[in-house]
């Protein structure tokens, strides 16, 4: 009798001394303001009602490279440096390879984690001018990482430093696979961590074939800044054309349906990573997070659509997170931001997350902090050759970028389009202030 309690008890302590298993889904400019979770049937069903969903969780910038270098290390922008999706402004730069170790994986994986990625990481990884797609980023066990931006056909995949080229296999699905088949292959003495990051919905937004013309009867959302003229505004959303023609207005509900058509093979992925989470049994040990890298605008404030705004839509994004012993179907107003899930994941793997800005999100309390000032920052492009020739701008193209005949050369991004933000959230305060780097004055 006393043998066969011995091994309760060890048996005991060995489940307490479990590491959790940690799965981050990572989509790419998937908005919430404008209903960009609506498709999502999936993910409200296996994780927001299992979980909890966070009501003002946002970005500490609004746009790819430097919101997912600060998602991966816990730090704002201007200490990490990532600082635009250009290589001079450090997306998969110099200083961020020297530095790459400051990835939370890399702490995780030291403590034992099994860490797997798949899909995109940084705009510039793997161009030859970042060493290539050869170069596997340190504190990943196994890599399967897209070479440069965000497509959905004929891309190239670093599966552990060797490059592959696809053609007609849809990215989103090709994740899914390699997602299931590491979860099968995983053991129960071996905790492990997957970030599975999808193009979807980033532009061309390209729906799966299964899933083309799926919302054909939907429109972008009319909210009351939808297509207002600028004027009190940053002179790039008052340049012309504002407001933007009739004849823009297709070209705004085409994107916008499109990009949920993308998304309905997100939430499939979600679907059956979860089924396989459970027919492995990790599911009881694993949390699961749900975000996106940043927010979008489509024809808000008469833009076309992108994002690289401190606005609303452009800065908040989606947030669910499962897990063991957090409640379910919560709804919870904490203000979050994308540099508290580092320091949240490495706090649930019983680790110190030393030296970051972010700190841990009060996950399983219901007396949580209310009250924060969160710091949202953007260094503006120019001279990134996306000035069209055919564009009457293209004599300032040293200072814009981003303006395109489709847009009605309305360009989407300048030099000093540079800006820094305070977004305070308390129980009384719901406010923004920003400044530019620019002399004009009372202009937001």
């Amino acid at each position: 009798m006393l043998r066969y309690l011995l091994l309760f008890f060890l048996a005991q302590i060995a489940t307490c001394d479990r590491k959790p298993n940690f799965v981050l889904i990572l989509t790419d400019d998937q908005d919430v303001v404008l209903g960009g979770m609506n498709p999502m049937k999936n993910v409200r069903r296996f994780i927001a009602d299992e979980g909890v969903t966070f009501k003002n969780s946002f970005v500490s910038s609004p746009i790819c490279c430097p919101s997912r270098a600060s998602l991966l290390t816990g730090l704002y922008v201007h200490n990490h440096l990532t600082r635009n999706n250009s290589v001079t402004g450090g997306c998969y730069g110099e200083h961020w390879r020297q530095n790459e170790h400051q990835v939370f994986a890399n702490a995780l994986k030291n403590a034992g984690y099994n860490t797997f990625y798949a899909g995109k990481y940084l705009n510039e990884y793997g161009a030859k001018h970042a060493e290539g797609p050869s170069r596997v980023p340190p504190g990943w066990s196994e890599w399967h990482g897209l070479v440069g931006n965000s497509v959905y056909y004929n891309y190239t995949i670093s599966n552990d430093g060797v490059p592959t080229h696809s053609t007609d296999l849809y990215l989103t699905d090709l994740i899914r696979e390699i997602s299931i088949n590491y979860i099968e292959n995983q053991t129960k003495t071996q905790p492990f961590l997957m970030v599975l990051a999808p193009p979807a919905p980033h532009q061309p937004f390209t729906p799966a074939p299964r899933h083309k013309g799926v919302y054909s009867n939907v429109t972008a959302v009319r909210h009351p800044n939808f297509n207002v003229v600028a004027d009190d505004k940053h002179w790039l959303l008052r340049m012309p054309p504002s407001p933007l023609p009739d004849s823009m207005i297709p070209e705004l509900d085409n994107a916008y349906r499109s990009r949920w058509e993308a998304l309905l093979a997100v939430d499939e992925m979600v679907a059956d990573v979860v089924q396989s989470l459970e027919i492995n049994e990790f599911m009881e040990d694993t949390y699961i997070i749900y975000t996106s890298d940043n927010g979008y605008h489509i024809g808000q404030f008469s833009q076309v659509y992108d994002k690289r705004q401190p606005y609303e839509s452009d800065i908040r994004v989606p947030l669910i997170i499962r897990g063991p012993n957090i409640k379910k179907k919560v709804e919870n107003p904490q203000p979050v931001l994308n540099i508290d899930l580092a320091p949240t994941i490495l706090q649930l793997a019983g680790l110190e997350s030393e030296q970051m800005d972010g700190h841990p999100i009060e996950l399983l309390k219901d007396d949580y902090n209310i009250n924060r000032l969160m710091l949202v920052e953007y260094f503006g492009e120019g001279r990134d050759g996306t000035v069209d020739p055919k564009c009457p701008w293209i004599y300032d193209s040293d200072k814009l970028a981003q303006c395109h005949p489709l847009y009605d050369c309305k360009c989407q991004d300048s030099k000093n389009n540079t800006y820094a933000c305070v977004r305070h959230i308390a129980e009384r305060i719901n406010m923004k202030y920003c400044m530019f780097a620019d002399k004009e004055v009372g202009l937001f």
